[in-house]
């Protein structure tokens, strides 16, 4: 991991109107994933209500929406990104109510219900008048900037994906052929070392074994083995992807005052899902590199660390923000086939068993329902004055008709949250602090 050389403070910030920034400051809220499929609007709680004034008083909110609108008149497609998601287009509203404005639209259930659901998901998101990228009719479109009017200045916001469905990426337009539909990719290629006997024995298992130096890389698999000394795995990005999408940043850097890149990626360090995948590190540091003011992650449902990468903030994962992911109308019987469930099992039915009543996956884990919202405060110079972090739980073993809304964690679990993140953001040369009863994030100086 390339550690950064400054320090940063970041606590838990005080529920008040401190939120507000100083004249010429930009302020972004930032926040992971919204599976939405219910009213966010209808509650009162102070705490709460603070918090979306909060996300309103920003210059700039985002979210990432891993959701589909349509009302399941689309068949779903053979495989999905494990839910089969949709949802009616009024939840895009409730994410306005919340002061959201940017929304990134390329994630691995962009194409749960094919080409129809993911069509009728960006007209829905037209219509509502919001910012999206990461999805369009081509890949030029898929990888093209959305653009937001503020009072202090342009935002460019860039999406991408590096973990969805084979029918999923966008295709190259062309003079004879129309181009495919779909989000904007990063792929990426993994390779892994091992000990010259496993790879002798992974290509006798590749029918490859014939007169080839035992030492040659094989590939295999959807990756590449090689032999050494030290068994490990390295991740590199799609060159042409890469080229594709940094392109596009330098492009948003003369069109735009603020930058935004972001990314839906679950994968994570070989058995450590909290920790970025090799690839990611270097293209979050490309990214900023090309021109990006903010780098956000989301995907893996799981906090990460936070880097300051040439003086600008690499969030690697935010986690949820919205998680109402087990109360959709309708799944397909793909999904009920996974645990042996009749024709006429109801998804209530399904939703018992994927989490065995839960007491397995996401109901059953507490680091699913803890996440933050963020916010990056920049001077008129584009220079990072501070973060905040504002620790928020989601309804950990809860009902399911309750549980996935954020809320303002109380002191103790706030404690927590922020302390998990100190502790994956230190390895990356970031110090996070948590303050009681109050948070001011500050850039210090160089060490």
């Amino acid at each position: 991991m390339v550690s950064s050389h400054r320090s940063l403070k970041i606590s838990l910030a005080a529920l008040a109107f401190a939120w507000f920034s100083a004249a010429g400051d930009f302020r972004f809220a930032l926040v992971g994933d919204s599976i939405i499929d219910r009213r966010i609007s209808v509650y009162s709680e102070p705490g709460y209500l603070e918090m979306i004034q909060r996300i309103r008083s920003s210059d700039a909110a985002f979210t990432n929406f891993e959701m589909l609108i349509h009302n399941f008149e689309f068949p779903g497609a053979p495989a999905s990104g494990g839910t089969y998601m949709g949802a009616p287009a009024w939840v895009l509203d409730e994410l306005k109510w919340a002061g959201f404005r940017l929304f990134g639209a390329a994630n691995n259930h962009s194409f749960d219900f094919g080409t129809e659901g993911f069509l009728s998901t960006l007209h829905a998101m037209q219509q509502a008048g919001v910012v999206y990228a990461g999805a369009g009719i081509n890949l030029a479109l898929a990888r093209a900037s959305g653009y937001l009017d503020t009072g202090g200045g342009r935002v460019a916001l860039i999406g991408c994906a590096s973990t969805f469905s084979v029918l999923s990426p966008a295709g190259e337009q062309r003079t004879d052929l129309k181009g495919r539909p779909g989000l904007n990719p990063l792929r990426f290629k993994t390779t892994y070392t091992v000990e010259p006997s496993t790879l002798a024995s992974l290509r006798k298992l590749a029918g490859r074994s014939g007169n080839v130096d035992a030492r040659r890389p094989l590939a295999f698999l959807g990756a590449t083995f090689r032999a050494g000394e030290k068994t490990e795995v390295h991740t590199e990005s799609d060159p042409k992807d890469l080229a594709g999408i940094t392109a596009e940043v330098r492009d948003a850097r003369r069109q735009a005052a603020w930058v935004v890149v972001s990314i839906h990626t679950h994968e994570g360090a070989p058995g450590n899902r909290e920790v970025p995948a090799e690839f990611l590190v270097a293209f979050a540091h490309a990214a900023i590199d090309a021109g990006a003011d903010v780098f956000v992650g989301h995907g893996p449902h799981l906090l990460r660390g936070i880097e300051i990468y040439k003086g600008k903030p690499i969030f690697y994962s935010l986690a949820n923000f919205i998680f109402q992911n087990d109360l959709l109308q309708f799944q397909p019987q793909e999904n009920y086939d996974e645990y042996n469930l009749p024709l006429d099992a109801t998804p209530a039915d399904f939703f018992d068993a994927r989490s065995a009543h839960d007491t397995r996956s996401y109901p059953a884990d507490g680091a699913f329902w803890e996440s933050v919202e963020a916010e990056a405060v920049f001077n008129d110079k584009r220079e990072l004055k501070e973060i905040d972090l504002y620790p928020i739980t989601l309804g950990f073993m809860q009902a399911r008709t309750i549980r996935g809304r954020p809320l303002p964690a109380d002191a103790k679990l706030g404690r927590t949250i922020i302390d998990r993140v100190a502790r994956l953001s230190d390895a990356m040369g970031t110090k996070v602090v948590y303050e009681e009863g109050k948070g001011i994030g500050r850039i210090g100086p160089l060490r």
